[in-house]
C-alpha cells in the first residue's frame, strides 16, 4: 500500500511537472508551406488591415522584427523601405509586424526619416503597413514568437504568401542578425518564375541564368529525352536537364 502511494505521488510530480514545463515552452505551431496563411485583423500604420481579403490577387511578404527603436531593426526598415518600389513592380505588398505600440511605431518611423541615415540611405519614408501586435495575436499565428529564443520578442521571420494566399516559403533569422534583402528578393522572383515558366530553378540562380526542366515521369519518356533533347535544352543525364530562359521571362508581369 504504501509503495503503491508512493508511486501515485510520483506520478503526479511528474505530471505536474510536464504540464509547467509545457506552459513555460509552449509548442510553437509555425504555417507550412502550401498551407493557407492565417487570416487576420489589425491595426497598422497606414490603418486597418483585413489579411487576407485586402491582399487577394497579390503576392505579400509577412515579416516580423523584435523591436522598434533597435539598430538591427532600424537597417532592415530602411533597407525595405527603400527596396519597396522593386517589389511592387513584382506585385508584391510588403507588411511588418513587431509587438509594439502604434505610439512607438509612429515614433520610430519619424526617427527613421528625420533623423538617420545608413548606407547613403536618408529621409527614408516607410509607407508599408506595420502591425501593431501588443496582444501578439498574429505573432502567435505565424509563430513569430518563439520563448526559447525570447518571450517578449518576435524573431526575424519572414512569410512569402502567393495571390491566393498560400504560403510558399518561410525564412527565419536569429533576433542578433539582419536579413538579406536581396536574397528574399531574388527568391520571390525565382517562384514567380517556376509558376509561370513550369520551371525550377538551381542553386544561387539568378535571372537570366539556366533553369531545370521537370524530370521526366516515365522510362520512355526519359529515354526519348537522351536521344532527343529540345532545342536549347542540355541534358546531363536523364534526370538532370537545363534550358535557356531569355531574361524578360523572369519575372513573368505584375498583374494589376
Amino acid at each position: 500500500m504504501k509503495m503503491k502511494i508512493i508511486s501515485i505521488v510520483l506520478l503526479l510530480t511528474l505530471t505536474m511537472t510536464y504540464v509547467s514545463a509545457q506552459e513555460t515552452n509552449p509548442v510553437v505551431r509555425i504555417p507550412l508551406i502550401g498551407e493557407m496563411a492565417p487570416a487576420f485583423k489589425a491595426d497598422t500604420t497606414q490603418g486597418p488591415i483585413n489579411f487576407p481579403d485586402d491582399c487577394k490577387g497579390k503576392w505579400v511578404i509577412l515579416f516580423s522584427h523584435p523591436a522598434d527603436f533597435t539598430p538591427v531593426c532600424t537597417t532592415e526598415f530602411m533597407t525595405f523601405a527603400t527596396m519597396m518600389p522593386e517589389f511592387e513592380a513584382l506585385n508584391c505588398k510588403l507588411i511588418g509586424l513587431s509587438i509594439d505600440s502604434m505610439y512607438s511605431h509612429i515614433a520610430w518611423l519619424r526617427t527613421i526619416k528625420e533623423k538617420l541615415e545608413y548606407k547613403g540611405m536618408k529621409n527614408v519614408e516607410v509607407t508599408f503597413p506595420l502591425i501593431q501586435d501588443i496582444k501578439m495575436e498574429v505573432a502567435k499565428k505565424y509563430g513569430m514568437l518563439q520563448p526559447t529564443a525570447d518571450d517578449t520578442k518576435a524573431v526575424r521571420a519572414v512569410f512569402f504568401i502567393d495571390p491566393t494566399s498560400k504560403i510558399r516559403a518561410l525564412i527565419y533569422y536569429p533576433l542578433s542578425n539582419g536579413r538579406n534583402f536581396q536574397e528574399i528578393k531574388r527568391l520571390l522572383i525565382a517562384m514567380q518564375t517556376s509558376d509561370a515558366n513550369k520551371i525550377a530553378t538551381p542553386a544561387d540562380w539568378q535571372p537570366g541564368d539556366d533553369v531545370i526542366v521537370p524530370p521526366p515521369g516515365s522510362c520512355g519518356t526519359a529515354k526519348d529525352r537522351m536521344a532527343q533533347a529540345e532545342e536549347g535544352m542540355k541534358c546531363y543525364d536523364w534526370f538532370f536537364c537545363t534550358k535557356k530562359l531569355p531574361k524578360e521571362l523572369a519575372p513573368p508581369p505584375a498583374t494589376k
